[in-house]
């Protein structure tokens, strides 16, 4: 990893690369975007484009992302590699785990009887 920019932290820009993955990946899992330029995600980070595509590059070098050439556009594009999908949707879900958690008393065994039945009373684990 090349070292920081002048006034970036490692821990700035560690954050910042794991919020690229988080935006890629859930942009991609609402199909709203399978690919992306750094001006794309500036909608959604509060860092300029011109480092947001410093960072796509690094995460290209870490192979999490790939340029993606695109006929009509001039701006570099990239895309979520495999590998890129997994680190992406993990840190997604560490950093949304407490709203995507069940709630106190509900359970998350889809096998359950009480999936089954809709009725909570019917739930093994609650007893």
């Amino acid at each position: 990893m090349p070292p920081p920019d002048e006034g970036d932290s490692l821990n700035e820009q560690l954050a910042a690369r794991d919020e690229i993955l988080q935006v890629m990946y859930w942009l991609r899992g609402e199909e709203l975007a399978k690919d992306v330029a750094a001006n794309d995600l500036t909608r959604w980070m509060t860092v300029d484009a011109m480092r947001i595509h410093s960072l796509l590059v690094e995460l290209a070098e870490a192979r999490l992302v790939e340029p993606v050439t695109a006929a009509e556009s001039s701006a570099a594009r990239f895309r979520l590699t495999e590998s890129g999908i997994k680190e992406g949707g993990r840190r997604f879900a560490d950093e949304f785990a407490d709203l995507t958690k069940p709630g106190h008393f509900e359970c998350a065994d889809p096998h359950c009887e009480c999936k089954l039945t809709g009725n909570p009373a019917d739930c093994a684990h609650q007893h």
